[in-house]
Order: structure tokens, then sequence, then C-alpha cells
């Protein structure tokens, strides 16, 4: 008899351990990512909500946190509802993965240790006092394009309109969000953010031209382009992702119905544009543009592997400007010379299309991030590597 309560009580200890150790691996989940690319990779990475379905049964979001397997530091994270339909889609972090390698991070719950905060974020908004701009920034660039009061105010001649759907740059060299500061300092004192005080400033003269990344129709030697934008959604913004969208009213003979779904990552250079386009009647193209402003840089135009620059002077520096997209959705790429102000580009006519996706971004040479035209090349290269090998992700069971 003692010997069977001897037996019994092990047992008992055996199978307390046994659903213990089943406790914590329910409690982590081991994301490998792999890289296949000859350079090393630091990118945003996203993990459907379903494979932490697991975790979630006994905790809430914001009890997750993810670490590189052998760190103790947890990562930053962020929990998206990418079309605003109140259910979450996935949980985005920044890995770091050497070139032709692997990494693996764990996902775990703990609701005692926070994640430290950082001022390297993303963020976008609408910027009503401002007339009505929206502005788009992570820790390496800034952008902009305009709204319905803007519109307004030109239409009947009013001070401080802007008639354009091109997309603004703002050259800042700090990582830290400059949107809210530079906004509220021009209330104060106009025209601040057209000076560099430390942070970076708004040297970039977009018009009527399409900026970097703007939209148009190329037909009989001349661009149809929309006028600003109708309406606006922010979907996300948070440390590691914006994104939102932007409706424009019917545009040109076809009368192109256009939302744009515009993102920017953490760390990248490259805006991510996805729009949707519809038009009343076939339309020969969808054409893409970068100003030439006055005509003294250089433009490359490399059809083969599908990214176009333009390299320039601005005032005392350099900034190049690119724009990415897949060689088989480009009909032709020309640099257009035109003695109209504002309407010398380089202009990427691609194929009509129901969703044209494609990146633009800048880089400017007092930001550190690169320092030489070749840079600026070699960083458009390693872009078209990277939008046409995504990290492999993958759930180690």
């Amino acid at each position: 008899m003692h010997n069977y309560i001897k037996i019994t009580v092990l047992l008992l200890i055996i199978g307390l351990l046994v659903s213990y150790k089943s406790q914590i691996t329910n409690q982590e989940l081991t994301i490998q990512v792999e890289n296949n690319q000859n350079f090393s990779r630091n990118e945003v990475v996203e993990i459907p909500y379903e494979k932490f379905s697991g975790l979630l049964k006994s905790t809430d979001q914001e009890n997750i946190r993810v670490k590189k397997q052998g760190s103790q530091d947890y990562l930053i994270t962020q929990w998206m509802d990418s079309d605003s339909d109140g259910v979450t889609d996935a949980l985005l972090f920044q890995v770091e993965v050497a070139a032709n390698s692997s990494a693996k991070y764990v996902v775990l719950v703990d609701s005692m240790n926070p994640v430290k905060e950082t001022k390297a974020i993303t963020f976008s908004r609408l910027v009503p006092e401002r007339t009505d701009d929206y502005t788009w920034e992570n820790d390496k660039v800034a952008f902009r394009t305009y709204g319905p009061e803007a519109q307004r105010r030109i239409e009947e001649n009013k001070y401080g309109g802007t008639l354009s759907s091109g997309i603004d740059l703002w050259l800042k060299r700090v990582e830290y969000s400059i949107i809210d500061k530079w906004y509220a300092k021009n209330l104060e004192t106009e025209g601040y953010y057209h000076i560099d005080h430390g942070e970076g400033y708004d040297p970039y003269h977009v018009g009527k031209s399409r900026g970097t990344g703007g939209l148009g129709i190329w037909e009989n030697d001349s661009l149809y382009v929309s006028k600003n934008f109708i309406a606006c959604r922010t979907l996300a913004t948070g440390p590691l992702r914006t994104i939102f969208e932007l409706d424009y009213a019917p545009w040109s003979d076809y009368n192109v119905k256009e939302t744009k779904r515009i993102s920017l990552d953490l760390s990248s250079n490259f805006s991510k544009f996805e729009i949707k386009l519809n038009a009343e009647k076939e339309v020969p193209n969808y054409t893409i543009g970068i100003t030439l402003h006055d005509g003294k840089g250089e433009v490359k135009l490399n059809q083969q592997e599908g990214w176009f620059r333009h390299w320039e002077p601005i005032n005392d520096a350099y900034v190049g400007e690119g724009i990415i997209i897949e060689p088989n959705k480009v009909q032709k790429a020309f640099e257009y010379q035109s003695k109209t102000p504002d309407q010398s580009q380089v202009l990427l006519v691609a194929k009509p299309q129901k969703v044209l996706t494609y990146y633009a971004g800048f880089a400017w040479t007092k930001s550190g991030q690169v320092t030489t035209l070749e840079d600026w090349d070699k960083l458009l290269e390693r872009q078209v590597k990277i939008v046409g090998n995504p990290l492999k992700i993958s759930v180690v069971e």
C-alpha cells in the first residue's frame, strides 16, 4: 500500500511537470526569417494574426513580446488592422538578418516587462492647420501632398493655396518625428520649415509637376493629371508602419477614379504606392513622374531592372529621387523637356491596370544616408532586390 501511494504521487508529479512544460511551450512561438540576398537586411516583417491564436487564448495583445533568439531585449512591435474593419490582421516587428543567412525570433507572453520606447517611428496625418496637407514620415524621409482646401484657395484666388497632386519631399536629418513640430513652428513664423534649423527643411518645389511619384496619363505629348485629393483616411500609424488612403475626383477625358493607398515602413527611404484605378473608357497608360526642376540634375533610366532616378543639387547639397516598379509593367521611360514651368520630368509610361504598384523615394546627402551618386544608385539597386525577393518567414514547430 505504501509503495502504491509513492508511485501515485510520483505519477502526479510527472504529470504536473509535463503539463507545466506544455504550458511553457504554448507560451512561445519561434519565427524563422531567411535572407537569400548577398547583403544584410533590416526590415519590418508581418506575421498573420492567426499564428498567435494559441498565445492569445490566455492573454491580451498588449502582453505579446518579441525578441531575437539569444537576446533579452524586447523589440518594438505594432498590431495592424490594415483595412479598418475592427479586426487585427497581423503583428509587425523589425528584423535584422545577415547576408545569405537566417535568424530566429521568439514571440512570447510577458505582462510584467514593458518594451523600451523609441524616438524613431512612422507617422502620418491630415494637417488642417496648414490648409489641408497630408504628410507622412519615418526615421529617414518625409513626404506630403495637397487637399481640397488648398485647391479651393487657388481656384478662388485666395492666399495660401496649392493646386497639385504631385508628391512633395521634406528633407530631414533626424530620426525622430518632425511633422508636428515643423507645422507648429510654421504657424508662429511663416516659412519656418523652408529654413534648415538643424533638423532639415523643405526646399523641394513641386508646383504642377509630379514631384517624386505623382501620377498622370501621357497622350499626344501632354501629361493629363488629377487635381488635389478630395478625401483621406488614416488606416495605421505607429512605430513601424503608417498606411493611409487618398481619393481623387474623376479626372481626364477618361474620367479616371483614383484611390492612392500609400504605406511607409520604418528605416525605408521608399513609400509604397498601391493605386486603385477605374476609368469609364480604356486608357492608353498610367504615367509616373519625377520633376527635373531646373535641369541641372543627372538622370538614369534602368528599364531592364525597373529603377529610374534623378540626382540633383539643391542649395548646398544633393538629393536623389527614384521610382521602382516591375520592369514588365513599363511601356517606355524618357526625359521630357518642356518650356512650360514644372513640366520637364522623367516619365515612366506604365501599362494600364486596375491596381498600379510602385515605390517612390529619395535620399538627401545631409542626412548621411548617401554621400555620392553611386551610393544612391546602389540604394536603388538594393531596393529592387528587396522588393523582388521578400524575406522568407516561417513558424518553427
